[in-house]
């Protein structure tokens, strides 16, 4: 208790955020220009952590800095430190104006187009005064997360996350359908076997992204031969644009034909797909208090969810 009470009067924010500094710009001298002050300044904030913990927290060499175990474990409290006085603050100004204040969310291009669309739709005409922030790059999401720039991520689950510092909340499952524009010949019929398109102007996502391998599987669950592809696309709308031509077929989620509004031009076909559905759901960082305003979005997204009867507590 003795030694926590007094690297408690020892340890600043100040040197906390130096050191954060320095690890990021890779040398003390390139974090005293991003700070605008002396190298000497940096290097006694860095001396006096080290004397406060009594531990050697970087490795200092020709070719900049090297953050050592103790170091790292520092940094790692240290972005939880900040991000908590962060939120504080946020809290603080939606106290004084709830109507107010922004939310960061992680997503990829289908469900930000779609869903994440819709949810946003919803909260800005209750609350026009908050701003939403969406990073539509998926690999990097989890990632950003764990580094608390974002406040949630809305994704499918996958074996991925597996990760005990992370919550998922399921909201509602998706599928995959096969869809054409209205004007296909194909809209109008009301039984189709998935064996009847494979000749058909097929356009469908790499073969390496979830869409794709789910389109690999449904072609060999059904005993026939994947088609020829005329276009490989990846973003869903940009297939889907296709579609309205009344010439092309894909594979795609049936919640980006739903959400933020239905597509009357796009026909979902009634081809059973021998796929599972996979939950779509919130990712958030456990023991990490979320800010009203992001609390706020969380439950937007559970009233959108609710229409399709997935929804899970």
């Amino acid at each position: 208790m003795e030694l926590l009470n007094r690297i408690g009067r020892r340890l600043k924010l100040q040197d906390l955020h130096i050191l954060m500094a320095v690890v990021q710009a890779g040398s003390m001298s390139k974090a005293a220009v991003l700070l605008n002050t002396g190298q000497s300044a940096i290097s006694r904030s860095i001396g006096e952590l080290e004397r406060a913990l009594g531990v050697r927290l970087l490795e200092r060499g020709p070719r900049g800095v090297e953050v050592t175990p103790y170091g790292r474990v520092l940094l790692d409290g240290g972005a939880a430190v900040f991000d908590d006085l962060r939120q504080t603050v946020r809290n603080i100004e939606f106290l004084s104006d709830p109507a107010a204040g922004e939310v960061r969310v992680g997503c990829n291009l289908s469900v930000a187009a779609s869903f994440v669309s819709a949810v946003v739709d919803l909260v800005s005409r209750r609350f026009p005064r908050i701003v939403f922030r969406l990073v539509t790059m998926e690999a990097d999401a989890l990632r950003d997360l764990h580094d608390r720039k974002l406040d949630l991520v809305i994704m499918r689950k996958v074996d991925a996350i597996t990760d005990q510092r992370l919550g998922f909340e399921s909201l509602f499952d998706d599928s995959f359908v096969v869809a054409v524009g209205a004007q296909s010949h194909w809209a109008r019929r009301r039984r189709i076997a998935l064996s009847e398109l494979v000749g058909e102007l097929w356009v469908l996502p790499p073969p390496e992204t979830p869409i794709g391998v789910a389109a690999l599987e449904a072609f060999r669950a059904s005993g026939v031969d994947f088609p020829a592809v005329t276009a490989v696309i990846g973003p869903a709308l940009v297939r889907i644009s296709l579609l309205a031509t009344g010439r092309f077929v894909t594979m795609c989620s049936p919640s980006i034909l739903r959400f933020p509004t239905r597509r009357p031009e796009i026909k979902t076909l009634p081809v059973k797909l021998p796929i599972a559905p996979v939950p779509i759901g919130i990712v958030t960082l456990n023991n990490r208090a979320l800010s009203p305003v992001a609390q706020l979005f969380i439950e937007h997204a559970r009233e959108v969810a609710k229409p399709l009867a997935k929804y899970k507590k």
